[in-house]
């Protein structure tokens, strides 16, 4: 009969080297360019999902003991060594002595036991692989995080340094009027103190990008100070018509690796509290016991052993302490299913919303404010508008775009926290 948990090693081990490949198909220069290179990086080399995935092949090592017959005993037993009664000396040796009783001891467990310790052990390993599933995808979700707050400061910082270039524009632009006598200094300096204001922007948002860098390296184990790439391009979030939320719920019930893992633990509780009841039984000793007379068997002997299980209070605490640990387990796991849920339907309607303003703000205020910016632009040099409706249009394309780069990483960290509590991606 196939082991599953063979088969879940295997599947792990397969699943492992498929990301040490991509990984190290992924050039160290080009870490951080995807989040997929992140990924499979953490995937190989972060320590604490290591030590979660030993713990659980050291869980699934323990189900072939549970389920075993203790150790035979074997016992020698020499009988007048003195040799008192053959008028001989004192000697160790079997064919020396009086006679010389071997003993072979084997012990049953009460009916049931084996097979339901066997079974909370496997539900046990079973509870331990998804516990490193669960691992697995908290830190995914914390790095998919972290990486769209990097993508948001690049992106932020590339879209500030090419509004700046703008702002040099006007403010050349400005100055070639106030010189020709057709507009006041007071646009020149206008254009300054906005150039001002952008860099101080520049240099926060330049500060924003080391601490992202420095999140996502830490993530990785990595050296805070290490190198990353540019982020690139990424696929499109999911449309909302993959999002149906009665279907994600069934999906979190059934998926969810915390779940999986409370799920096992209930198992576990119920089999181990049937092997606590199965002690209210008694266990069997067999045995059987030649008898060496000098260099002969002269004897054989059966022997036959029972416990007698008395201690009923003793016994009532203990069945006592596994029911209330399997109540303990089904609350935990109803809980635990309750937040579940209302964490989803909060990241789902954050999602949402997300998806709404981003396409408002790409269809709509986006080109409206651009239009606004080259109608304002033509007219400052014309003379039709005045220079403070030049700056305003240029804050309003500014922060449209912002805007948009904002509410697509804010989605990025919504899609990371239902795909951590769905235990896969979407």
């Amino acid at each position: 009969m196939n082991n599953p948990f063979t088969a879940r090693r295997a599947a792990a081990a397969l699943a492992l080297a498929i990301a040490c490949s991509a990984a190290a198909a992924q050039p160290a220069a080009d870490l951080g360019a995807t989040l997929e290179g992140l990924l499979a990086y953490a995937k190989e080399r972060h320590p604490e999902l290591r030590a979660m995935r030993y713990e659980a092949d050291a869980a699934a090592q323990r189900i072939t003991p549970a389920g075993a017959l203790p150790d035979p005993m074997f016992q020698v037993e020499l009988r007048d060594v003195t040799n008192e009664m053959s008028g001989g000396s004192f000697n160790l040796l079997p064919a020396r002595v009086g006679s010389t009783r071997y003993q072979f001891r084997q012990t049953f467990p009460a009916w049931g036991s084996r097979d339901a310790k066997r079974d909370a052990a496997t539900a046990s390993a079973d509870e331990a692989a998804r516990r490193a599933d669960a691992t697995w995808a908290e830190l995914a979700m914390r790095i998919k995080t972290a990486y769209a707050r990097y993508r948001q400061a690049s992106e932020s910082l590339a879209q500030t340094r090419a509004l700046l270039d703008l702002v040099d524009r006007l403010e050349r632009v400005a100055q070639a009027r106030y010189a020709g006598g057709l507009a006041a200094q007071q646009d020149a300096i206008r254009a300054q103190v906005e150039r001002t204001s952008m860099a101080s922007d520049i240099a926060m948002l330049e500060s924003e990008l080391r601490s992202a860098r420095a999140r996502i390296n830490g993530l990785l184990v990595r050296p805070v100070e290490a190198p990353l790439a540019e982020p690139r391009d990424e696929a499109a979030l999911p449309s909302l018509a993959r999002l149906d939320a009665a279907a994600l719920r069934e999906r979190v019930l059934a998926r969810n690796p915390q779940l999986a893992a409370e799920a096992a633990r209930i198992r576990a509780a119920e089999r181990t509290k049937d092997a606590v009841f199965a002690n209210r039984y008694p266990e069997f000793t067999f045995g059987v016991s030649p008898i060496q007379t000098r260099n002969r068997v002269s004897e054989w002997e059966l022997m036959f052993e029972i416990n007698i299980p008395l201690q009923q209070k003793t016994r009532r605490s203990e069945e006592a302490e596994a029911a209330a640990m399997l109540a303990a387990a089904q609350a935990r796991r109803e809980a635990i299913a309750t937040e579940t849920l209302a964490a989803l339907g909060e990241n789902l309607a954050a999602l949402e919303s997300a998806h709404r303003v981003e396409t408002l703000t790409q269809a709509s205020l986006l080109p409206q404010a651009e239009l606004t910016l080259q109608a304002a632009l033509a007219g400052y040099e014309t003379g039709k508008v005045d220079f403070a409706t030049v700056l305003d249009a240029q804050r309003q394309i500014r922060q449209a775009r912002i805007t948009l780069i904002r509410t697509r990483a804010e989605a990025r960290m919504r899609l990371a926290e239902i795909e951590r509590l769905l235990g896969e991606e979407l």
